[in-house]
């Protein structure tokens, strides 16, 4: 069954849920794990792709667009659509809406920062996985 994390950043965190995204997805492709963000639009995802080349200096994370880049050689995948394109590893959900192929993937990462309408949503979220009985972790990030 799919396990899901809810990483919520602190109030006086000094970054935003795209940049902890951005952590995450490092972390986890150090780890040797294939990685999809999904966010809610193409400017999102585009977004996404803008701070993973930079929000790190000295940095090398190998990402690409979801269905522009090689699956291949980009183990980090940006989408915002309803294709997860094969991917079933690690999904990084920024997206306010819970991805139809979430249950695919052996675990969904859902970041929330301080934005009201982030956290209303991430409630909703938690609610719909926790009335489904998924495993939830909670993580409190600075």
């Amino acid at each position: 069954m799919t396990r899901i994390d809810f990483y919520v950043l602190e109030p006086e965190a000094q970054s935003d849920r795209f940049h902890l995204a951005c952590r995450v997805a490092e972390k986890a492709w150090v780890a040797g794990h294939r990685v999809l963000i999904q966010t809610s639009s193409p400017q999102e995802a585009r977004h996404m792709d803008t701070l993973l080349w930079t929000f790190r200096d000295r940095s090398f994370v190998p990402h690409g667009l979801l269905g522009e880049a090689d699956s291949e050689t980009n183990p980090i995948l940006i989408g915002h659509g309803t294709d997860a394109g094969g991917e079933d590893d690690v999904l990084i959900n920024l997206s306010s809406a819970i991805p139809e192929f979430f249950s695919n993937f052996e675990r969904v990462i859902e970041p929330v920062d301080s934005d009201p309408a982030v956290r209303d949503a991430s409630r909703e979220r938690y609610r719909f996985y926790r009335d489904r009985g998924y495993p939830l972790n909670n993580q409190r990030i600075a």
